[in-house]
């Protein structure tokens, strides 16, 4: 799938910190990690972190980092002195993922008095920006009741649940292949708390089904972007898949 390079970040809001900028700055003390990086390494940072997203958002999180340094015109080794592993740098980018949807679906709530309108609102704001593709695995397990604990893998108890409406399925994050922890949990619960409220106002107002989930719509936001080579019609084939999928979330009685 390809991501439109004007849908991300501009360079000051690719600077690393927090957690990651600590865990990349490789113990060199405070002070080191929270220096300004020259113009050349920014420059070369937001080359990496662009390239990351279309290349995992085309092929996966299971794309290797030398797909990520081809793409950014870097060596690998550049690549791995600002990431210092492919953990660090996917859950960078997982974080920046859902730190988006999270301000587009409060967005959606905060300016929409209609449910419906809200919703939908988000989920074309989202598929449009290329929102959701790189979503990581955790957040799109669907359909894992309380009742299939036994059968999950052994690490998932490392990972807390968090759980969509009781009328819906619910949403458990687990770990999956390489990926063991590619979101912060508070990130993760501040976009399932928002978007969950976006689903019950439209459950409530009777124009969204009783059995679609959070899950449901995070499924919606990741799959309505089919991959085709021009952009014009990647954008057309994507509405109307959009489109579709609208009219099969929304109740029958509507």
């Amino acid at each position: 799938m390809t991501v439109q390079n004007s849908h991300w970040p501009t360079a000051s809001a690719l600077a690393p910190g927090g957690a990651i900028g600590a865990a990349v700055g490789g113990g060199r003390g405070d002070s080191a990690r929270t220096a300004p990086l020259r113009v050349d390494a920014q420059r070369n940072l937001e080359h990496v972190l662009r390239a990351a997203r279309e290349v995992f958002g085309e092929l996966g999180y299971g794309a290797p980092m030398e797909d990520v340094a081809r793409r950014a015109r870097v060596g690998v080794g550049t690549v791995y002195r600002r990431f210092p592993s492919k953990d660090v740098l996917v859950r960078r980018i997982a974080e920046e993922e859902t730190s988006r949807l999270t301000d587009q679906a409060r967005a959606a709530l905060g300016q929409e008095d209609e449910p419906w309108s809200a919703l939908s609102r988000f989920l074309r704001t989202s598929v449009a920006s290329g929102a959701g593709r790189l979503l990581p695995p955790q957040v799109l397990r669907v359909g894992v009741a309380e009742d299939d604990a036994e059968a999950a893998p052994a690490d998932a108890a490392r990972v807390p649940q968090q759980r969509t409406q009781p009328s819906g399925g619910d949403l458990r994050l687990v770990p999956e292949g390489a990926v063991t922890a590619a979101v912060d949990d508070a990130g993760a619960a501040a976009l399932l708390d928002v978007v969950g409220r976006l689903v019950e106002r439209a459950r409530e107002a009777g124009e969204l089904r009783a059995d679609v989930s959070v899950s449901d719509v995070l499924l919606v936001i990741a799959t309505a972007a089919p991959s085709l080579p021009d952009p014009a019609q990647q954008a057309a084939a994507s509405a109307r898949l959009l489109d579709i999928l609208l009219e099969g979330l929304r109740s029958r009685s509507s």
